[in-house]
């Protein structure tokens, strides 16, 4: 009896104890996720970062572009790297994109060496103090009689004269550049005008006081709260100390460029003040992705002078969509008669691709990569407006030549 009972006593204590130590870890377990709902992912990924102290120029990154228009290690020949620091995803993306503010810089100076190309500053009547954008013309983009070509490139980081930062990089300049484009255009005697469309801002660094957090609008007492933000952020601090050394970066803010703050108020702003004020009777357009949608937009918003002055429009996987757009019947039927859209697609290059929107023809770029399309359709684009600028001036020239003709047989006959 003795034995049972104190079997019993112990099971009891057993069970006590078990329930203490269950609690234990569960009130472990809840600081645990508390603790782990404080961490920023991103905060521990910045975990002993180099500084952002990168390179200024492609020579300082030793790297160079061969005869090939490839980027190339100076020393070892290599393509670019882009993991140079194992288990530093951050500071790799950050040595990216520096080295694709040089990438940028270069392709300026080979519009203007190469290409002989001129900056026009936007807007046309800047101030000294106001901030800027610009575009790329020929000589003689506005006084070039017979053929203009305008090229948009599309959304994200790319500026003027180039289709996509990673092809630069990655591939070659031919590829990722509407130079190929330009000097082609230059030989057939077009006149060209390379638009800016995602320089729509500068950056400039917030002040001390622009950093500053808003009042809580909450009814916690100011002092109550503050002391309460304190002690969070010293948690916080003393916690990510413990695994990295931290970089502050600087905080901007992003003022407009007057009448250039998007892309589709770009492309308007630009046809308003040089691309309609051209001499030329026929223009043509090279629109990539987004520059497809900037396009459309001009459209719906000057219908009427882009059908009586451009010739044809060559799109290059446009993600434009004339339902979301609203663009009406006319410029859908404009738009059969005068665009082609080559898309992304395994079928070989020009073959037929099928569509549900009512809009323009599609064929395939011979590529599956978007950022490609533009490049793998070059020669078909250039015979595209061949056959346009001919067709369209063979429709014109008819009627004067069978008068002509007719008029001199009848003075013929007369006498």
């Amino acid at each position: 009896m003795l034995g049972n009972h104190l079997h019993s006593i112990l099971f009891i204590v057993w069970i006590n104890m078990a329930q203490l130590e269950g609690k234990e870890e569960q009130e472990k377990t809840t600081a645990l996720k508390d603790l782990l709902s404080r961490i920023d992912l991103d905060e521990l990924m910045k975990k002993d970062e180099p500084p952002f102290n990168f390179p200024n120029n492609l020579e300082e990154f030793e790297y160079a572009f061969n005869e090939k228009g490839q980027l190339r290690h100076i020393k070892t020949g290599d393509p670019f790297v882009f993991n140079y620091r194992e288990d530093l995803h951050r500071w790799n993306q950050k040595r990216y994109e520096a080295l694709g503010e040089i990438i940028t810089k270069h392709v300026y100076e080979l519009l203007e060496k190469e290409c002989n190309m001129k900056k026009e500053i936007l807007p046309v009547d800047a101030t000294d103090d106001e901030p800027k954008s610009f575009i790329y013309v020929t000589e003689d983009a506005l006084s070039n009689p017979d053929k203009l070509l305008v090229l948009i490139h599309g959304s994200g980081v790319v500026r003027a004269g180039q289709w996509a930062r990673r092809l630069i990089i990655n591939e070659d300049l031919d590829s990722g550049t509407q130079i190929p484009f330009i000097k082609r255009a230059v030989e057939e005697g077009y006149g060209v005008i390379v638009l800016n469309p995602n320089e729509n801002y500068i950056e400039v660094e917030k002040t001390k006081k622009q950093t500053e957090p808003s009042p809580d609008s909450s009814d916690e007492p100011a002092e109550k709260r503050e002391r309460k933000d304190e002690k969070e952020t010293k948690k916080r601090r003393d916690f990510y100390e413990k695994y990295r050394n931290p970089q502050q970066e600087r905080e901007t803010e992003q003022i407009p460029i007057r009448e250039n703050s998007s892309p589709e108020e770009h492309a308007v702003y630009v046809w308003d003040n040089f691309i309609s004020k051209s001499s030329a009777k026929n223009i043509f357009f090279v629109a990539h992705s987004y520059g497809g949608l900037s396009f459309v937009e001009l459209m719906i918003q000057r219908e009427a002078e882009v059908k009586s002055k451009v010739c044809a429009v060559a799109l290059t996987d446009s993600v434009h969509n004339v339902w979301h757009q609203e663009a009406g019947k006319s410029i859908l039927e404009w738009m059969q008669e005068h665009c082609c859209n080559w898309v992304s697609s395994a079928e070989p290059l020009d073959t037929a691709v099928e569509t549900m929107l009512p809009d323009c023809t599609r064929v395939s770029a011979g590529t599956e990569r978007h950022e490609l399309t533009s490049w793998k359709s070059f020669h078909s684009i250039f015979k595209y407006f061949t056959d346009a600028f001919e067709a369209q001036n063979c429709e014109a020239k008819p009627t004067t030549t069978v008068t002509t003709r007719s008029a001199n047989r009848i003075k013929h006959e007369e006498l």
